[in-house]
């Protein structure tokens, strides 16, 4: 497929793409996902992770996240932040957790605050994109919320990893200077290291 050059043609592009697969695939997807995930050291050495619920196409991460629970690992999810725009707090989220529509449409759990998790006290961040090429380069949705939140991060604890169908490979992601690159990036099939 050729693909635009600019940041919003290989957005809709993409997500065109991954939109386009099937129930069938999507689900055959989200299980090669659980099995590239727990053979990465830092993810069977986890005991807290964040991730996100999929949204528009994005690789299911709800047998990774049941998996998790399984192994007894602390899941977050994200939720907007109440008071910095733009930014992201992680809250616990198990089985029980209250869920609400964001302003997005976007599922995220009920914000209180006794659940919030400080961004240091998480072993992985896991997260969605849009697009990535081989140099780790990350295109998300165009809201900067992942940018923005770990742009705040000084050390390699939480390791960052983005999640994407194999679809969302493409040869050049063009970046800006707020684009935040992922040392590691997993598909249903790849283990993507960039560090």
């Amino acid at each position: 497929m050729k693909l635009l050059n600019s940041r919003q043609g290989i957005r809709q592009q993409i997500r065109l793409a991954r939109q386009a697969l099937s129930v069938e695939m999507q689900t055959q997807a989200s299980l090669l996902l659980v099995d590239q995930l727990k053979q990465i050291p830092a993810v069977k050495n986890a005991k807290s992770i964040a991730i996100y619920h999929a949204n528009d196409g994005e690789l299911n991460t709800t047998p990774f996240i049941h998996w998790c629970w399984q192994q007894k690992i602390q899941t977050y999810l994200p939720v907007l932040h109440p008071f910095n725009k733009g930014q992201l707090l992680f809250l616990h989220y198990c089985a029980s957790t209250i869920m609400t529509h964001n302003k997005y449409g976007i599922l995220e759990p009920k914000l209180d605050v006794r659940h919030v998790c400080p961004l240091r006290n998480l072993d992985i961040i896991f997260t969605p994109l849009v697009a990535f090429d081989e140099t780790g380069a990350r295109l998300g949705m165009g809201g900067g919320y992942y940018d923005r939140t770990l742009a705040n991060l000084y050390s390699t604890t939480p390791a960052i990893m983005g999640l994407a169908h194999d679809c969302q490979k493409v040869t050049t992601v063009p970046i800006e200077v707020w684009d935040v690159p992922l040392p590691h990036i997993v598909t249903p099939s790849k283990h993507y290291q960039f560090c």
